[in-house]
C-alpha cells in the first residue's frame, strides 16, 4: 500500500453476493488496523444518494433512455471519486471498497445497453479522473440463480432488476470478456458457492498480493 491507500471494486450480477462479502471484508480490516471507506455505486454521497434513487426508484426514472443511465451514473460517479475515493486513497492504510465501480458502466450500458464503446471510454475516464481499483472481485453468478436470490429477498425489484434474462445474460458474458482482458486487476470468483468459502478465496489472493494488509 506504500504511499497510497488501496482501492477494491466488487462487481456482479445482482444478487452475486457483493455487500456480504464487503461487510465481512470490512470487518476483519478494521479489526487488522485499517481504515476502511465502504461505498456503493450509485451514491455514497449525499448528490449521489439523490440520482441513485432518481436510476432505481423514482417514478420519473421510468422510460429512461441509454444515454441518460449512463450520464447520471457517471454524474454520481465522477461526485463519488472527487468528493470521497480520492482524498480516502491519498491516506496511506486506508482500504476503499467500492460496492460497484467504473466496470458496471462498461458492462451494464455498454456492452448490455449497446452503448458504443468508445463512448462509454471517454466518458468512464472524466468520471473517474484516472482513479482505478487496485484489485476488482468478480462476483460471477447464472442468471438463474441470481433471479432466484432476488426472488427470496420479498422485495420490490428496482427499475435495472426489472430488465429480462437476456440482458443479465448479456451483463453475466460481458463482466466475463472484461475480466479475461485484464486478468492483473480482475479476480473471479464463484458466486454460487457457500459465502464462507468465497469469503476464503477473497482473503486467500489478498494475503497472496498484498503483503502485511491480512494477518
Amino acid at each position: 500500500m506504500k504511499n497510497r491507500g488501496l482501492f477494491l471494486s466488487f462487481e456482479g450480477s445482482e444478487g452475486c453476493g457483493k455487500s456480504t462479502q464487503i461487510a465481512s471484508l470490512r470487518q476483519e480490516l478494521q479489526s487488522s488496523g485499517h481504515n476502511v471507506v465502504v461505498l456503493r455505486e450509485p451514491g455514497g454521497t449525499p448528490l449521489g444518494e439523490e440520482i441513485r434513487h432518481l436510476l432505481k426508484h423514482a417514478v420519473s426514472g421510468e422510460g429512461m433512455c441509454p444515454e441518460s443511465e449512463l450520464l447520471l451514473f457517471s454524474a454520481s460517479r465522477a461526485q463519488l471519486v472527487r468528493q470521497v475515493i480520492a482524498p480516502a486513497l491519498a491516506t496511506p492504510g486506508t482500504v476503499v471498497l467500492a460496492d460497484r465501480f467504473v466496470d458496471s458502466t462498461t458492462v451494464y450500458q455498454g456492452i448490455a445497453r449497446g452503448i458504443p464503446a468508445d463512448t462509454i471510454t471517454a466518458i468512464n475516464r472524466l468520471a473517474t479522473n484516472g482513479v482505478t481499483p487496485d484489485t476488482t472481485f468478480l462476483l460471477d453468478l447464472d442468471v438463474s440463480e441470481s433471479r432466484t436470490r432476488l426472488a427470496a429477498r420479498g422485495e420490490t425489484p428496482d427499475r435495472l432488476e426489472r430488465e429480462d434474462d437476456g440482458f443479465f445474460q448479456l451483463v453475466r458474458n460481458g463482466y466475463l470478456e472484461l475480466a479475461r482482458s485484464e486478468p492483473r486487476r480482475f479476480h473471479v470468483l464463484d458466486a454460487s458457492s457457500p459465502p464462507e468459502s468465497v469469503q476464503a478465496a477473497i482473503r486467500q489472493h489478498l494475503r497472496q498480493r498484498f503483503h502485511g494488509l491480512l494477518p
